[in-house]
This record gives structure tokens, sequence and C-alpha cells, in this order.
């Protein structure tokens, strides 16, 4: 057996080459393509986004969760032992806030 190949065969085997290799430019092409770079780094900056997007909710969500906890009891009814010092600390706060202001002006 001869590993001989014929002209033709020679011939057919370039003629194949020479589509696969502009197949491979023509992707090349495609890929480095201004508006396929800019899509591409678009879609992964949205996608990085999106996820830390993500996190956070999930994070706050979290964080409100966890002081919902501490106020409102398993029924869903006010806990006022924590309510109420938080809310006379807060009407404190208001309260100074007010009395500054008011120095200032005077």
């Amino acid at each position: 057996m001869s590993d001989a190949r014929t002209p033709a065969q020679i011939e057919a085997d370039i003629v194949r080459r020479r589509e696969q290799l502009a197949e491979t430019l023509d992707e090349i092409g495609v890929r480095m393509h201004p508006k396929t770079v800019i899509g591409d780094a678009k879609a992964k900056v949205a996608s990085t986004v999106d996820r830390t997007a993500g996190r956070a909710f999930v994070a706050v969500n979290r964080s409100v969760s966890d002081v919902k906890e501490k106020f409102v009891s398993e029924d869903g009814s006010p806990r006022l032992e924590r309510l109420v010092p938080v809310a006379l600390v807060a009407v404190g706060l208001v309260g100074l806030l007010a009395v500054s202001a008011r120095r200032r002006r005077l």
C-alpha cells in the first residue's frame, strides 16, 4: 500500500485547509471587532453589577430581618420592652438636635 497522494487529493486538501483558514480568520475578525469587544465588556460589567447588587440586597435583607427579629416577636406583635427604650432615645436625640439648632439661631 503506497502513501503517495494524487495531485487531485493534494489539491482537495489545500482547498479544504484554505476554507478552514478562512472560517478561522472570519471568527477572529468577529471576536476582535470593536462592537463585539464593547458588547462583551458591557455584558461583563452588567453581570458584575447584577452580582454585586444581588449580594447587597441579600445583606440588607438579612440585616433588616435581624433588626425586625429584635423588635417583633414570632407571632408578629411588637416587643414593647425593646421598642420603648429605642423610641425614648430617638425622641431625646431629636430634642437635643432641636435645642442645638435653636441655640445656633440665637
